[in-house]
């Protein structure tokens, strides 16, 4: 998902925020903690995840889901759940009737009487959900911060649940102490034990009232984004897997920044809309639709994911098709968009093909069949900046022109929410615990994307930049404007919903890309690359965690030192680096009065007769040097610079620059508060600059990073970087408020 704030600091910085205290749950929540019925006595109870999981720093055993995925494997993953869904869509009154097949194998070593199910659409029935009642403590809201007026809230509702015939019970569960009054997760208690290893099969039928577009999901008119629309079954996680010890149960409530975390399997949907609708989903349409009474039927099928959206319109225009070959076969490029957003859709379709080619060949080749955008009408932006696997909505924009504000935002969310498809989709991170995973590695890469395609900001109005006047921000410099690095809150690693702010929780995307690069610069760009792509290959379609990332950078980069520093530093704790220049001097050494050693006695040189050697001395060095420069002479110079360091304490480069135009790089690696540089050279030095090559992206604040003891051209600080860091200061400030 594409931050909302991140559209608000670019419009900011044109026309030139936010926080939410988040009460902590306590520390461990077992199942039988939560109202529930009773269960069956011949199965010993599957605790849930606690509601404080969050950075995993133990790998996942090399077993972990099966092990890595065989390139002659029968199936891209490991599928433990199908679901076969008919589905019914009323437009006018924006509801769903829909029935459900769900299977799912026990892949634990114990009977499981009890599983737990998603009910996402009941964040939205009223003010009692958990994902209410954090927006109503956050300063800023959700995203566009639509209003949910009467009439416009949702919800899901069971109407039965079967196994063989049999009916189930359930009762609504809080995993994560939130509000009695949540809805959001559901325990369904079995009438027959699933097996170890054995598979079930529950029988569901369910009702879905949609919101008015919010949170990803809803309806706007005739537009209909259908998203966390069916019962959905949680995650059983193994021994080994994730930091799991025993097996867990996990199944979190619907938070206000927590998005999803499922099994892989195969999604078999029949879509029932009124004819005239324009439909398009994950996966691929399967056979003719089927016309009956008015309404007409699509069938989607699709394997090897973990998630399943739709969206039905009936003023979308002919959708924008595009093929492009890849290394597994030709993908269908669909966009779905309406007439007032016509412009969009040759760039949003371009940009897709771009992230296919780029994601491909930087991290693995994309292995399905289809990508399908959407570009939301006026008036449901919020259904935008969306990701489901091979389906994803997009910005709009009435501004495509290349080199805008507009077309650069509908450029990145494409980027954005295509690249999702990687870290969310075919990696399967889990986001309620480890967001870092997909949000934060997902813009790294996208910035990466962006990076290579030359695509920069140009900031300033369009009057403006007429008259030439403005500037382009790099897409990382974007990112460290709100990465809150002067005074960061919350480590990296953190779950998504124990956050001191929804500023703090914003710094995912920007403090981990942030954070990546400054890895990637240290280790250099081949090592990253080649680390990226030994995680993609060893975790796909297995959820890793962050210390199994953690463990892929460190091996594939061969620079465990410089990735466990950043991990320990950056992700597992709120580690700053500040590294600055306290003061720097640059003198001339000139003899002095006293007594000096002359043919092996002590004879006396008093103040006149020093300001006679320094006056000859002079004298002659201008004779034989008529053009020197200043700066130089008879006389050496002794510089000190002294660098101050705070907490974290990365390796980088300190560079003195000379009045004759050269320099001398020197390394600064003390691990005290503290490092002094002497020098003694013939040439003055006249500037210093700690790290030249701007390696170092955690650094808080650049505009002391830089000392000019004179006014020289040559002079090392950077006026962009100093704007650069301006600006980050402004908007630490606030985001901190």
């Amino acid at each position: 998902m594409i931050r909302r704030h991140t559209s608000a600091v670019l419009a900011a910085l044109l026309a030139l925020p936010v926080s939410t205290a988040i009460a902590k749950a306590p520390d461990t929540v077992p199942g039988a903690t939560v109202p529930q019925t009773a269960a069956p006595t011949t199965c010993a109870a599957i605790p849930l995840a606690a509601p404080d999981a969050a950075a995993v720093r133990t790998a996942s055993a090399p077993t972990a889901w099966g092990g890595p995925r065989a390139a002659n494997a029968a199936t891209l993953s490991d599928r433990v759940v199908s679901y076969s869904i008919d589905a019914t869509l009323d437009p006018d009154k924006h509801t769903i009737t829909g029935k459900q097949t769900l299977t799912w194998r026990n892949r634990s070593a114990q009977p499981v009487c009890s599983i737990y199910v998603h009910l996402y659409l009941n964040a939205f029935e009223g003010p009692g959900s958990t994902f209410m009642t954090e927006k109503r403590a956050s300063a800023s809201g959700f995203r566009s911060n639509v209003a949910t007026r009467d009439g416009e809230y949702g919800y899901i509702r069971l109407d039965r649940v079967a196994q063989g015939g049999a009916a189930a019970k359930w009762t609504y569960v809080q995993p994560d102490n939130g509000p009695k009054t949540d809805r959001s997760v559901v325990r369904i208690d079995l009438p027959q034990p699933v097996a170890p290893g054995a598979s079930t099969t529950l029988n569901i039928d369910f009702f879905d009232q949609l919101p008015r577009v919010v949170a990803r999901t809803g309806y706007y008119g005739s537009f209909h984004l259908i998203g966390q629309w069916f019962p959905k079954i949680g995650v059983l996680e193994l021994p080994g897997e994730r930091g799991a010890t025993a097996p867990r149960w996990n199944a979190h409530e619907f938070h206000l920044h927590s998005e999803f975390y499922a099994d892989y399997g195969s999604y078999d949907v029949r879509l029932t809309v009124p004819k005239g609708y324009t439909v398009g989903a994950t996966g691929q349409e399967t056979g003719a639709p089927v016309e009956r009474d008015g309404k007409v039927t699509h069938r989607y099928v699709q394997h090897d994911v973990h998630d399943f959206a739709w969206t039905a319109d009936r003023r979308y225009a002919k959708p924008l098709v595009r093929t492009w070959n890849g290394p597994l076969g030709p993908v269908e490029v669909r966009v779905l968009y309406t007439p007032e957003y016509t412009s969009n859709a040759e760039p949003v379709a371009q940009a897709t093909i771009d992230s296919l080619a780029y994601f491909s060949r930087t991290l693995g080749p994309y292995p399905y069949k289809t990508a399908t955008a959407v570009v939301p009408p006026y008036g449901a932006a919020e259904a935008g900046g969306m990701e489901y696997p091979t389906f994803f909505t997009a910005d709009s924009t009435d501004q495509v022109a290349p080199g805008s504000l507009g077309r650069f935002m509908l450029d990145f969310v494409t980027v954005h929410e295509f690249g999702h498809g990687y870290f969310y989709g075919i990696l399967g991170s889990n986001e309620f615990e480890e967001p870092m995973l997909d949000e934060g590695m997902n813009e790294y890469w996208d910035q990466r994307m962006m990076t290579s395609r030359n695509q920069m900001l140009n900031v300033g109005t369009s009057w403006l930049q007429a008259f030439g006047i403005g500037y382009q921000l790099r897409p990382f410099d974007m990112e460290r404007i709100s990465a809150m690095l002067t005074d960061p809150a919350d480590p990296l690693g953190g779950n998504s919903w124990s956050r001191m702010s929804s500023a703090s929780y914003g710094t995912v995307y920007s403090r981990t890309a942030t954070a990546m690069r400054q890895i990637e610069m240290l280790v250099g760009k081949p090592a990253l690359e080649r680390a990226m792509k030994l995680y993609y290959e060893r975790w796909k379609f297995r959820h890793p965690s962050i210390a199994d990332l953690r463990d892929a950078l460190a091996e594939g980069t061969g620079r465990a030192d410089i990735v466990n520093t950043a991990f320990n530093a950056y992700v597992f704790a709120t580690g700053k680096t500040d590294d600055r220049i306290a003061s720097m001097s640059s003198r001339e050494v000139l003899p002095l009065p006293g007594y000096h050693q002359q043919d092996g006695k002590q004879v006396m040189l008093d103040s006149k007769a020093v300001d006679k050697q320094i006056a000859d001395a002079r004298a002659a060095w201008k004779k034989s040097h008529p053009n020197a420069k200043p700066g130089s002479g008879p006389f050496p110079f002794h510089t000190v610079i002294m660098v101050r360091r705070d907490a974290v304490k990365p390796p980088q480069v300190l560079r003195v620059n000379f009045a004759d135009g050269s320099h001398r790089d020197l390394p600064v690696t003390a691990q005290e508060s503290w490092q002094r540089f002497v020098l003694d050279t013939p040439v003055k030095a006249v500037s210093a600059q700690l790290d030249p090559d701007n390696r170092i992206r955690m650094d808080a604040n650049k505009l002391n990073d830089g000392y000019s003891i004179e006014a020289n051209p040559r002079a090392s600080r950077r006026w962009f970087g100093d704007f650069t860091a301006l600006l980050q200061a402004f908007f630490t400030l606030l985001v901190t408020v």
